[in-house]
């Protein structure tokens, strides 16, 4: 029996997932991380973090499993998307990594359309320039921390840090580096014309590689660390987003993949590079070979429900909390949530959102405010869905959801009445580590694409359809919904300053 691993480095923590050659998972295991927020609007965790928490999640795997180290044949590595980690000429880390929820670079943002023209930047990279990818963030430490860029020599994602220390090799694979925004869209490789514009140097940047490519074998000082045996074929693997997709079997047109974990999304495959003209979607590349994604992405989907349990009813369970949501109609009976609690991507790019109950009467209760995060999350997973069939993907052939957020009925219920689609779960409840694990099976030849792995391994177990009286409801409430941004944009400005 060969084996594989997938090493998920996500914001909360590290996670080592082992699935054997049928697919089946055998162990999991995973440490925390910690996050830093040293000034508002910053976010920021330590690399060297990273490699403690996972050399110790995949220790407890392999001491879970009791199986032989060269058992193993290759590892698959995914990870948060658009973090910058900086090194040296000699591989060491520079400063704190700058994560993808760090909102400090509107003003480089605004530079970069400057210096490259705002239409010709989302051709080349199918993208505006946000605060939370990684182009702004070069930029920003250009310009803030000169002494540090002097220094750099090297620019990393989060998991290809994981990658260099077990490998000592500087590579990234093509989804998560499209997601820096330094690439050209089209050509799935690094755009000079953006490189050139903003004075980063290309050889700053590693070489890329698609998702079950090998890109290296760990080494023998990783080995002694992390108890795999030295030789093992380490995969490009992918970024979260695109390695959840594989994880769920989003790898073909027609079939989304529905993500409702502390951040949303809502993921589409594309066999070319199609863009959203005003870059209102996210255009990258996808982990599986020559396919691409359209993506809408949304920073507080059940980060909303967390953040509203934890300040408003820290002692219930969100068992408890969803169970008074239930007795609740459909629309709240007129109150609104807005899930822009850390600024909002998709489909307002704007950093300065904020979010906020409208319509609350005295007649509503804590069930009435529970049940409006929940539906105001799926309105903001319908913009999303809306601008990707708007974008050309108009047949739908199937809603794949996942994250925590969906292990809940009453959410679900909603979410497919809001979306007026079919929801569909499957067997792999691991996401982005399970389809890091695919690619390095992929890679190692056990299936001979991408699709095939997550056709014979990913099942459908469960199914959600619209409720028709429920759906009517949200059309109506859902227009309300798309109203209230545009009349409070000017006012969330005005607070923030």
């Amino acid at each position: 029996m060969n084996y594989f691993m997938g090493i998920d480095v996500s914001t909360t923590g590290s996670k080592a997932l082992l699935i054997d050659s049928s697919g089946s998972v055998v162990a999991a295991a995973s440490s925390p991380h910690t996050l830093s927020t040293p000034r508002p609007l910053w976010s920021e965790q330590d690399p060297h973090e990273w490699w403690l928490a996972t050399v110790n999640s995949i220790r407890t795997v392999l001491g879970k499993t009791g199986i032989a180290p060269d058992a193993i044949t290759a590892v698959g590595l995914t990870g948060q998307m658009h973090g910058l980690v900086l090194l040296d000429d000699s591989g060491n880390v520079l400063r704190p990594a700058i994560l993808w929820n760090d909102q400090r670079t509107q003003t480089q943002c605004d530079e970069i359309h400057a210096r490259i023209g705002r239409e010709r930047f989302i051709q080349l990279s199918g993208n505006l320039a946000l605060t939370g990818f990684t182009a702004p963030k070069i930029l920003w430490v250009a310009q803030n921390e000169p002494e540090i860029y002097a220094r750099s020599r090297h620019v990393l994602l989060p998991k290809d840090y994981i990658r260099y220390r077990l490998t000592g090799e500087f590579a990234m694979d093509k989804a998560d580096g499209s997601g820096t925004v330094l690439f050209d869209l089209q050509k799935r490789g690094w755009s000079e014309e953006i490189l050139s514009a903003l004075n980063i140097p290309g050889e700053w940047m590693p070489p890329t590689f698609e998702g079950p490519e090998f890109t290296g074998a760990v080494s023998t000082s990783a080995a002694a660390e992390t108890g795999l045996a030295a030789g093992t074929h380490v995969a490009a693997g992918g970024g979260d987003q695109a390695a959840q997709a594989v994880g769920v079997g989003a790898v073909e047109p027609g079939i989304i993949g529905l993500t409702v974990g502390t951040s949303g999304a809502v993921f589409a495959a594309t066999p070319t590079a199609m863009v959203e003209p005003e870059g209102l979607l996210h255009a990258f590349c996808h982990a599986v070979p020559g396919m691409w994604h359209l993506m809408g992405v949304m920073l507080s989907a059940a980060g909303s429900l967390q953040w509203y349990r934890d300040t408003l009813a820290p002692d219930l369970s969100f068992d408890a909390l969803l169970k008074e949501a239930e007795t609740v109609p459909a629309g709240s009976e007129g109150l609104l949530f807005l899930p822009y609690l850390s600024g909002e991507r998709t489909p307002y790019p704007d950093p300065q959102a904020r979010g906020a109950f409208i319509g609350l009467t005295i007649r509503h209760t804590r069930g009435h405010m529970t049940r409006a995060v929940l539906e105001g999350v799926a309105f903001g997973l319908k913009d999303g869905l809306k601008l990707i069939q708007n974008a050309g993907l108009e047949r739908i052939t199937q809603v794949r959801a996942s994250g925590g957020g969906t292990k809940g009925a009453l959410w679900r219920q909603i979410l497919a009445s809001v979306l007026e689609s079919k929801l569909v779960t499957v067997n792999t409840a691991e996401g982005a580590a399970f389809g890091a694990a695919l690619l390095a099976g992929v890679g190692a030849g056990v299936w001979p694409d991408v699709r095939s792995a997550c056709r014979e391994t990913i099942k459908i177990t469960g199914q959600t359809l619209p409720d028709a009286k429920d759906a009517k409801r949200y059309q109506q409430t859902y227009s309300l919904y798309r109203e209230l941004y545009p009349a409070l944009k000017d006012s969330f400005q005005k607070m923030s300053n």
